[in-house]
């Protein structure tokens, strides 16, 4: 069984997710912007890479939400 996630946990997640939003995004802009193959290359699988941990990060993210205790006036 999940338990709810702290308050600590639930900041730690989401600066995660907005720092693999960074990295997607400089990777995107890399990757456009290369002119050695090889390199754009890369740039392409970091995204790719960052992307997946983005995904990840959000799922558990969404995976406790049922968990997270009500607060007032949010109902």
């Amino acid at each position: 069984m999940m338990q709810p996630l702290t308050g600590k946990e639930v900041e730690y997640i989401v600066d995660s997710i907005s720092n693999e939003d960074l990295l997607i995004k400089q990777n995107a802009v890399a990757a456009t912007t290369a002119t050695n193959p090889a390199i754009r290359q890369i740039c392409q699988q970091f995204q790719q890479v960052h992307e997946q941990n983005y995904n990840t990060l959000l799922n558990a993210l969404n995976a406790h939400l049922p968990l997270a205790p009500t607060q007032p006036g949010n109902q």
